[in-house]
């Protein structure tokens, strides 16, 4: 049986009693970094009195996944198996996805067990009390496809999402405030950690407070939804207009941050 365990994003507690007992089961862990893993469960050995008789740690991540995952016996399955990234939810902006599918072609029987998960954690604590939101995790990096994805991020109409590194915080929140300087922001620092902080504000006061912090830390930004902007035009707006597809394609270019041409193919 294969297991896929959500660990802490910060206070130890928040392991459940339940991914306890599983981590005392175990004989073997599959783990996004085997020096993080070994670190948190040496912890929790200590903080919970368990004794965990784990024969085998395996690295599996992003950059050997597929590879190791070939090469996997089956048989491995037989005993309890665990897997957990170094830090919340796996699959959720973390490692496990293809694991989960190798589970599912080979016919293994696995569970993902409830847990700690810094964008839900994020959005509960918002106080933007919308039934739908978005979840983006990290945006491009940079470039076209970095603009693009913050249009989409900033004019998709709902609730949105993002995970963000401390050294590009900055740039994120000053690139909004390019686009949309009035737009409500909720942000979260280091959630549940000992540093943790959170800020509520428009993207334009939000960027002035930043510039005065520690931004050291990971972050989840939340971006409220653009139905309370006044004189905002969406993509349907435009889509409900009685103009040529070509016009049209280039006011979409506009707000979305895709070329003409990209928006005229996706039209015809």
């Amino acid at each position: 049986m294969l297991y896929f365990l959500p660990t802490p994003i910060g206070n130890l507690e928040d392991i459940s009693l339940r991914s306890l007992r599983l981590l005392e089961a175990a004989k073997i862990i599959f783990c996004e970094d085997t020096r993080v893993t070994k670190r948190l469960i040496t912890l929790l050995e200590k903080r919970n009195a368990i004794s965990p008789k784990i024969e085998k740690f395996i690295a599996l991540h992003s950059h050997n996944e597929k590879e190791l995952l070939e090469k996997l016996s089956v048989d491995i399955f037989e005993d309890e198996v665990i897997y957990v990234s170094d830090a919340g939810m796996p699959s959720v902006s973390d490692p496990g996805c293809e694991l989960v599918r190798y589970a599912q072609s080979h016919d293994i029987k696995y569970e993902v067990v409830p847990g700690a998960n810094a964008a839900l954690l994020a959005y509960a604590s918002s106080g933007f009390c919308e039934s739908q939101f978005l979840f983006y995790g990290f945006l491009p990096h940079k470039g076209s496809n970095r603009q693009q994805a913050l249009h989409e991020v900033l004019y998709n109409g709902y609730v949105t999402i993002v995970y963000e590194a401390p050294h590009r915080i900055l740039k994120l929140i000053e690139q909004i405030c390019n686009i949309a300087p009035k737009r409500e922001l909720f942000l979260i620092k280091e959630a549940t950690k000992m540093h943790h902080k959170h800020f509520k504000g428009t993207a334009e006061e939000i960027l002035s407070i930043l510039k005065m912090q520690n931004i050291k830390g990971e972050w989840v930004v939340i971006v409220n939804s653009d139905k309370k902007e006044l004189g905002v035009i969406t993509v349907d707006d435009i889509l409900s207009l009685d103009i040529p597809k070509k016009q049209a394609s280039k006011l979409i270019a506009k707000i979305t941050g895709k070329t003409p041409k990209q928006c005229y193919h996706e039209l015809i």
